[in-house]
């Protein structure tokens, strides 16, 4: 495996943004995992798949389905679905079917696979915990429900779509307890992982925050 930066975090909480700035500072490649799961259960609910399907029928589909995330966008079986993937029907999917175990085998050897091809800076869920335990720099970012609601909200109204604050703070408020509470690979931080809380803070801070704890474990005799 080559070396890589993990970084996991509830929704929300910029992982996705920081480590877009991460990677182009490093020259390592970005992996959104967050993505391949939206793009399996894009594939999945298009399908007619939902949470009530079993582990066979959801395997049997997996088997012929392949996802891949190149140059920044998200493929689907050579579709590029980076756009709809984004929507709030896909997130919530892509968090209910992340609780299978045939989905997450399939995305696990998919995300490994990258890694032994190219340095990562790869965010998630179970980054530090599940896919890379040994990864180079384990970062858990956090932020408050509410400051996660409020870049929702900007982020959805950016996109010129109409939003219901109290709506969106109970969709992340549920996905958090999916997430965390699930038995497989559930939200949780490492133990070895260095804890940044983003509430209040600029993205461009955030970045300095981490680039500060990596300079750091390069001053301590690891070179990036």
């Amino acid at each position: 495996m080559r070396k890589v930066i993990a970084i996991d975090g509830p929704s929300g909480a910029g992982k996705s943004t920081v480590a877009k700035l991460i990677a182009a500072k490093l020259n390592y490649d970005y992996l959104d995992t967050g993505a391949l799961y939206r793009a399996v259960a894009l594939h999945l609910k298009r399908l007619g798949l939902d949470a009530n399907s079993t582990d066979q029928a959801i395997a049997s589909v997996l088997g012929k389905t392949e996802v891949a995330f190149r140059n920044g966008r998200v493929y689907l079986n050579n579709e590029d679905v980076s756009d709809e993937i984004r929507s709030t029907d896909a997130g919530h999917y892509a968090s209910v079917f992340s609780t299978r175990k045939p989905v997450r085998d399939y995305l696990l050897s998919v995300q490994r696979d990258t890694a032994e091809q190219t340095n990562l800076v790869a965010e998630g869920r179970d980054m530090t915990t599940i896919v890379f335990p040994d990864a180079y720099k384990k970062i858990y970012l956090d932020a408050t429900v509410d400051e996660r609601m409020r870049r929702r909200t900007l982020e959805l109204t950016g996109r010129g779509q109409e939003v219901d604050d109290h709506k969106i703070k109970k969709e992340i408020i549920e996905r958090d307890m999916r997430d965390s509470g699930r038995d497989i690979a559930p939200l949780k931080k490492a133990d070895d992982a260095h804890l940044v809380e983003s509430t209040g803070l600029s993205i461009q801070e955030v970045l300095s925050a981490i680039m500060n704890i990596i300079n750091d474990i390069s001053v301590q005799g690891k070179t990036l």
